[in-house]
């Protein structure tokens, strides 16, 4: 596979304050300098610079999945916006569950949807590649910036401190994606900087030996990373180590056969205790346009980094995962969107979690503004305050000048606390796009008014209920920087996970954890989100999964719980199109496990496929 690093232009570039032109060869999985004035050869590494340009191009295929943006694809065979990693992630941890579903019908998307996948489905080859091709460029950059090399090129004392901290950086997320290859796939090869150069077989190894290796290296970087909230916000420091520990061990029985509960509790405890603290704000603005100053960046260990300014056109990354999920009625410029692409949705099972719906408000649309709510306000397209621009002039009791509160459970609008008349003079005729449901439950964010609940065809986008969690409006109500690329940074890992995986552990039985203490920590998330609260005679496992579904969906977490919890395949939970039946059946326990592609044990005919495919 070759590939080709060209004017690329990205946020990390900004932050580490770099601007860079790049080209290189790669074979299949590891990276493979050219000897002339090429990438990651001698000469490149002739200016000092460099070292921060491939470090910013590791955190970059986070979000892009190419060079220019989406331009030059790192993936052979797939294009960059569907190669992007977090493009990938969601896809594979989200549209395979109860929890999302998509009514595209590209190649072999639809088996995702439907738990039918094959070793051809070029997606998982997709999700293979991308996380081989970080691991084969940290090894390379490793290779490249030992002692030797970096003596040898004169490097000053104070440039060597800085890249010491590049290459913790760079093996964190080596060991990120051998935990998704490991997640996702099992026995995957291991290489890293002590390997050959060149085109060589790496050798399959179990999934046991992959954790060892993972756990060992996350272990070693507590003593290189940087401390806690002392890295620029975005780059790694010691707690995502933990937290990526405290993740494997909570899933160490199905990696290894061993449970690791007590470790799990211990680090989530560190991590906790580390410096990121609970963001006490509206589940909202965890995921709008400006959570990386809102109070959210608090909670944030490791986000993913979007910035509309910064990065060039991409179809990946938050950009995806916001346009794909408008359609129907939708209005995208409410979610700060320029259009949307009729794509995801939600189960039925998965809105069902939720309960009840505790009300409903009116949602109308008039001369082409869609009357929405945004942080309780309710506000036109535009977003602005709903005023006297929206109705008739001669209207009594609405003023341009004044914010009209919506409540959400009442369905009352008011100002200054006194109720004013529900909208029904305009100045052309409303159009009643039917009633918005609402939960008690602040942390459901979905748009009802023409959805269907029930998900009669994949296909249609208005069967499911369609979820606006992410937005590209600040929690301010104000407009984010563009409308093609959203500013909102996906939260990968954040403190409220730490504090569900602890009760987690507590509940499995971990004698580092407390039961009073998850108690706590699960009422705080609870209050957060307008939730009743709980006593300890609630937490159970079965809690736990429905908890961390209602907070963390669409966060790429939901396949990796439901396996942990022996619920992904099988038919203990069922939910509609699981097994290609509208109201789901039972799938093979096979499935637990993605099959190695088609494509990559062609390029290495020593890997094993896995049992079932």
């Amino acid at each position: 596979m070759k590939i080709s690093f060209k004017y690329i232009s990205y946020f990390f570039l900004l932050i580490l304050g770099i601007s860079m032109t790049l080209t290189s060869c790669t074979d299949d999985l590891n990276v493979t300098p050219k000897d002339d004035d090429e990438f990651l050869s001698e000469t490149f590494f002739e200016d000092p610079s460099s070292y921060k340009q491939v470090l910013a191009k590791l955190y970059a295929g986070l979000y892009v999945g190419g060079n220019d943006g989406d331009g030059q694809a790192d993936i052979a065979g797939l294009s960059g916006d569907f190669s992007s990693y977090l493009r990938l992630l969601f896809v594979t941890q989200e549209f395979t569950t109860d929890e999302a579903i998509i009514a595209w019908a590209d190649g072999t998307l639809p088996t995702l949807n439907t738990q039918t996948w094959s070793p051809n489905n070029e997606f998982l080859y997709g999700t293979y590649s991308r996380a081989s091709y970080h691991i084969s460029l940290a090894n390379e950059f490793l290779r490249q910036t030992t002692e030797e090399k970096l003596n040898s090129r004169g490097v000053d004392a104070n440039l060597k401190a800085q890249i010491a901290t590049f290459r913790a950086e760079a093996r964190f997320l080596r060991a990120f994606s051998y935990v998704n290859l490991m997640d996702l796939f099992g026995n995957v090869p291991i290489t890293t900087e002590a390997d050959p150069v060149g085109f060589f077989y790496p050798v399959q190894k179990s999934r046991a030996e992959v954790f060892a290796f993972v756990e060992s290296e996350l272990k070693d970087l507590d003593n290189s990373l940087p401390n806690a909230r002392t890295n620029e916000y975005g780059r790694i420091d010691k707690v995502a180590a933990k937290f990526l520990l405290a993740q494997i061990y909570l899933n160490a029985k199905v990696y290894t056969g061993t449970e690791r509960n007590n470790d799990a509790a211990t680090m989530c405890t560190e991590v906790i205790n580390s410096g990121y603290t609970f963001a006490n704000i509206p589940y909202r603005n965890l995921f709008s346009a400006d959570n990386d100053k809102n109070g959210a960046q608090n909670e944030f260990i490791f986000p993913i980094i979007s910035d509309g300014n910064a990065i060039r056109a991409t179809g990946g990354g938050m950009s995806f995962i916001l346009h794909a999920s408008i359609g129907g009625s939708m209005d995208a410029a409410a979610q700060g969107m320029d259009g949307g692409w009729q794509g995801i949705r939600a189960r039925k099972e998965f809105i069902g979690s939720f309960g009840a719906p505790t009300g409903s408000f009116d949602f109308y649309q008039t001369k082409n503004k869609n009357l929405v709510t945004n942080t309780g306000i309710l506000v036109n397209k535009d977003g602005q305050a709903f005023d006297s621009s929206d109705r008739n002039e001669t209207q009594s009791g609405y003023n341009a000048n004044n914010t009209y509160v919506f409540n959400f459970v009442t369905g009352k609008i008011t100002l200054n606390g006194v109720e004013v008349p529900a909208p029904t003079g305009f100045n052309n005729a409303p159009v009643s796009l039917g009633k918005q449901q609402v939960w008690g439950d602040k942390r459901l964010y979905s748009y009802t008014p023409g959805q269907a609940l029930d998900i009669t065809n994949i296909g249609t986008f208005t069967d499911g209920y369609a979820i606006t969690k992410f937005t590209n409006i600040k929690s301010n109500g104000t407009a984010a920087q563009r409308t093609d690329i959203p500013d909102t940074d996906f939260p990968m890992f954040r403190v409220t996970d730490a504090y569900l995986m602890y009760a987690e552990a507590a509940v499995r039985g971990a004698a580092s954890a407390n039961i009073g203490t998850a108690v706590g920590y699960i009422n705080q998330i609870r209050t957060r989100a307008n939730a009743p609260t709980i006593t300890a005679g609630d937490l159970t496992l079965d809690f736990i999964l429905a908890e961390r579904g209602r907070e963390l969906y669409w966060e790429c977490h939901r396949r990796t719980d439901l396996i942990r919890f022996g619920k992904f395949t099988g038919g203990d939970k069922i939910w509609q199109w699981k097994g290609g039946v509208q109201n789901g059946i039972s799938t093979a326990s096979t499935r637990d496990l993605m099959p190695i592609p088609a494509k990559t044990i062609q390029a290495n005919p020593t890997l094993k496929q896995n049992p079932g495919y």
